[in-house]
């Protein structure tokens, strides 16, 4: 009876042994190049937050140098006391320099920001544009400094991309690797913006790359911390904004509040996003109206913005004094009103003018001008049953970002590392929970992804929708010398009857072909010349094509969820 036990202990110690053989194996091929890996995205991260830092050092010396403030923290108090010409030139001087750039080296007059990082991470494996990005980079600086109403997070998360697509290339990265890459670099130019490494990581899974995959939280969030220490290096351990005290909420009494709050806030961000897009169209317009050359666009918007901050000098730049004044409660209800009014106004003028810039500065201040006006009137009508009108000012500032960008989970967390309060968490995700719930039916789920809507880049339905845009007829159809290649006179036949597709074409406009025609394949033809007849490449099968795709989705749900 004793041999029994005896002998499962041995099945059991051989079983423990081929098990720890597996893993040791594992261990020596897999672990050196992961562990490479993390050094590679604590390098980018090192290097991206670097990046965010010179980038807001430099804005800071440039608005010092042309308004002459001493705290640029400060800046809309002290252009007040500016001659109004002053006002007025300096945002039309850095429109002409930045209508130059975007003239001279662009290729279709626009500045880059997030929603191109978004695109390269879904149709580019993780690459973006970088000599493109280099003028988009300092077109965004200038108009940061010099008056543009815009933030500094659109031009620092493509600077950072720029960062981690020269290393993909250098190392020859795959899709997955590059995507992973330029994860790490956004997440470390976020949070060495805002010392904010939980948002940092957060906002590159949730906004540019649009999964939580496991293989890429790890390098991420390295990153992500390595950008937090190059901040706290610069400007320590704080905030970027400073609450009067505690707060606390009412909570039985004040969640409907904080519902209704977060309702208008979602409409609010809707206004703002039709708001930018109406200009833009209006923009286009009159340029091609009175034939307006490319370059003088920003300055004629820098003309509209330099003649409103002579009246309203709290548009100009990303605005942190106003969006602090209302965290503190130091505003009335009309001046909250007037002033989110004109800062829409202001931003909508900045982005028509293809000046550049960010979207998530400016949605902070707007959010919390909303949420203080909101405060003081809902404290004003129930005083013995309100909290204090800034915190309202607080989940107005997270639901109206939330709305805008399209994360509520990483705009939740940022708003909380940015001003340090984590007290009154459930009425900022009751705020933002309703703000994005309406903005996402109103809009194509947030500003960047209707941005590249407009652009004819559809990514907000998800990779079933754009995968199909990825591959071209040319590289999926069957050669005449193919193995099982179509017959060349029944492709001349369908060539004459109008049965035919290009080389050039994408599998998103020919598979919807096949079901209307219920045909097995299509001729693939490259046009030659106007007057000669398309010359025979091949032909595209309905079942190839359907293989490539599922391929294709495969892939992505593999990454997705690896």
């Amino acid at each position: 009876m004793a041999a029994l036990p005896l002998l499962q202990l041995q099945r059991r110690l051989g079983d423990i042994k081929a098990t720890s053989g597996r893993l040791w194996g594992l261990l020596r091929s897999r672990a050196p190049g992961q562990i490479l890996f993390w050094f590679i995205a604590l390098f980018i991260g090192i290097a991206a937050g670097s990046a965010a830092l010179l980038f807001r050092k430099a804005i800071d010396t440039l608005q010092t140098a042309f308004y002459g403030t001493e705290d640029v923290n400060l800046l809309a108090s002290f252009a007040g006391t500016l001659p109004w010409y002053l006002i007025l030139l300096i945002p039309v001087g850095g429109g002409l320099c930045v209508g130059v750039l975007i003239r001279y080296f662009t290729p279709d007059g626009r500045v880059r920001a997030v929603a191109d990082v978004i695109e390269g991470a879904a149709l580019n494996d993780g690459r973006v544009e970088k000599k493109v990005g280099i003028a988009s980079a300092l077109a965004s600086l200038i108009t940061l400094s010099t008056g543009g109403s815009s933030g500094r997070e659109g031009p620092v998360v493509h600077i950072a991309a720029m960062l981690s697509s020269w290393v993909s290339t250098l190392i020859r990265a795959d899709g997955i690797t590059g995507r992973d890459l330029l994860g790490c670099a956004v997440a470390a130019a976020v949070s060495a913006s805002f010392n904010a490494p939980i948002a940092g990581a957060l906002f590159a899974l949730e906004v540019v790359l649009r999964h939580f995959a496991l293989h890429a939280f790890a390098p991420i969030v390295v990153a992500s911390a390595a950008g937090t220490v190059i901040n706290r290096l610069a400007f320590g351990d704080v905030t970027e904004f400073r609450l009067p005290g505690t707060t606390t909420v009412e909570f039985y009494l004040e969640l409907p509040a904080f519902l209704l709050l977060g309702l208008v806030c979602g409409v609010v961000a809707v206004l703002t996003m039709r708001a930018i897009f109406w200009a833009d169209d209006l923009g286009n317009l009159v340029q091609n109206r009175l034939r307006l050359p490319l370059v003088l666009r920003p300055a004629l918007a820098g003309g509209l913005l330099g003649g409103l901050a002579i009246f309203y000098p709290h548009i100009i730049g990303v605005g942190y004094e106003t969006t602090s004044r209302a965290l503190t409660g130091t505003l009335i209800l009309h001046e909250a009103i007037v002033f989110a009014v004109l800062k829409v106004v202001a931003v909508a003028i900045t982005f028509s003018g293809r000046m550049g810039g960010g979207m998530f500065s400016p949605s902070l201040m707007i959010g919390a001008l909303t949420g203080m006006a909101f405060g003081l009137i809902a404290t004003g009508l129930f005083p013995e049953q309100s909290s204090a009108s800034t915190l309202y000012a607080l989940a107005g500032m997270g639901a109206v970002a939330a709305a805008v960008l399209g994360a509520p989970i990483s705009t939740t967390l940022i708003v909380f590392e940015l001003t340090g309060d984590w007290q009154t968490g459930l009425a900022v995700m009751v705020s933002v929970s309703l703000s994005t719930a309406v903005a996402s039916r109103l809009v194509d789920r947030s500003f960047f992804l209707t941005q590249l809507k407009r652009r004819r880049v559809h990514l907000a339905a998800g990779p079933q929708a754009y995968l199909l845009a990825m591959f071209r007829v040319s590289g999926v159809m069957r050669k005449p010398d193919d193995p099982g290649a179509a017959d060349e006179a029944t492709c001349r036949q369908m060539i004459e009857q109008g049965l035919f597709v290009n080389a050039s074409s994408t599998l998103d406009a020919v598979l919807p072909l096949f079901d209307t025609s219920g045909v097995a394949f299509f001729p693939v033809v490259a046009q030659v010349g106007a007057e000669k007849p398309p010359e025979l490449c091949g032909a595209v099968f309905h079942v190839d094509a359907l293989k490539a795709y599922n391929r294709a989705l495969a892939a992505t749900a593999a990454e997705e969820h690896g």
